[in-house]
């Protein structure tokens, strides 16, 4: 990179920690496009990092998670804190870029220069998070934002990837969706710390709230470390308290439209963030998730500089041939990376893990 980019980056970045509108809008756009400037903008900001509290908001389609965020945002700004929503939407299958990126149900905090809203479009990614998800929200903990929101896409029962960003996990349910069990079975239970049954006012939101409950009275099980799309994780049935730090997670109800329920489950998000018992572990997990994507892409990078094409398309060939198998055709690419390919003089031996 030359000198008058360094500038260039250093400058961006001053500006982001000044808590500039303007630029925050351009780092985060150089942090989705990635490269080489987005990394060293990004080595810039994280020592700055670290203080905000992120809010990871996801749950079936339909539940109000936007309306239920929005009103969660007003709650914050009335007890005098500045708010970062980051909205994932899904992505066009035409241009890529985010459905409903307009954001139209968090119009009413536009004016708000306490709230910054980014929308993201998922281009892919699996797990209910864009793949830059993550850098987004440290520019905005960068940028002195001190509650900052991560709303998932909501398109299924997988979407537990962001309690690798998040500090606290809100998992929002609604009356009339269908089985409740069904919805949280596949994995979101295990990685919520608050439960809220939204649209309150609707019929069959009394068996809502009740189904969740018996779910936590029936949970159990002991901590594990999982892999979610290859990123590592902590998971548990959360109302063991044999976790440490006995944390139950609440079952709460809230009619986000009318902002009803609204501060209590601000009130229970800040408990959560409270429990001196949990700080520690919560930084170490989310400090192994953000390595754990950094290798990721590291990993991807170096394969993608140093594999020999025409091997590559010698082992495309051999794939579909069926001569050989996808992952003993893997290996074997790997094993063929030149020595001195990794910086340190190493063979990559890590991609074959």
């Amino acid at each position: 990179m030359t000198g008058v980019a360094s500038s260039s980056i250093s400058s961006l970045a001053e500006r982001v920690l000044r808590g500039e509108r303007r630029a925050l809008a351009q780092a985060i756009s150089r942090l989705e496009e990635g490269g080489e400037a987005g990394r060293e903008l990004l080595a810039l900001l994280y020592p700055h990092g670290g203080r905000a509290h992120t809010i990871g908001v996801t749950g079936a389609p339909g539940t109000g998670k936007s309306t239920l965020v929005s009103a969660m945002a007003r709650g914050y700004r009335r007890r005098g804190l500045t708010v970062g929503i980051v909205a994932v939407d899904p992505s066009s299958p035409f241009t890529g870029g985010a459905l409903l990126g307009d954001r139209v149900r968090m119009r009413d905090l536009s004016g708000d220069p306490g709230v910054f809203i980014r929308s993201m479009a998922t281009r892919g990614a699996l797990g209910g998070l864009a793949r830059t998800a993550g850098d987004v929200v440290l520019a905005l903990d960068a940028a002195g934002y001190e509650r900052i929101f991560i709303e998932t896409v909501g398109a299924g029962q997988d979407e537990v990837e962001v309690a690798t960003l998040a500090h606290t996990v809100v998992i929002v349910e609604a009356p009339g969706l269908g089985d409740e069990v069904q919805v949280l079975k596949a994995g979101l239970l295990e990685t919520g710390h608050i439960l809220v049954v939204n649209k309150a006012d609707h019929d069959g939101a009394e068996q809502t709230v009740a189904a969740l409950q018996a779910m936590l009275d029936l949970a159990g099980g002991t901590p594990a470390v999982v892999d979610h799309h290859g990123v590592r994780m902590s998971a548990r049935a959360p109302a063991d308290d044999r976790a440490g730090d006995g944390w139950r997670p609440p079952v709460l109800a809230t009619i986000a439209t009318e902002g009803r329920g609204v501060e209590e489950v601000l009130d229970a998000i800040e408990a959560h963030r409270a429990r001196s018992a949990s700080v520690a572990d919560l930084g170490r997990r989310l400090a192994e998730a953000q390595l754990a994507r950094a290798l990721d892409e590291a990993l991807r990078r170096l394969l993608a500089e140093h594999l020999d094409p025409a091997a590559y398309d010698e082992a495309v060939q051999a794939v579909l041939n069926r001569s050989v198998d996808p992952y003993t055709a893997a290996a074997r690419l790997v094993s063929g990376l030149r020595p001195g390919a990794v910086p340190g003089g190493g063979r990559a031996p890590l991609c074959n893990s």
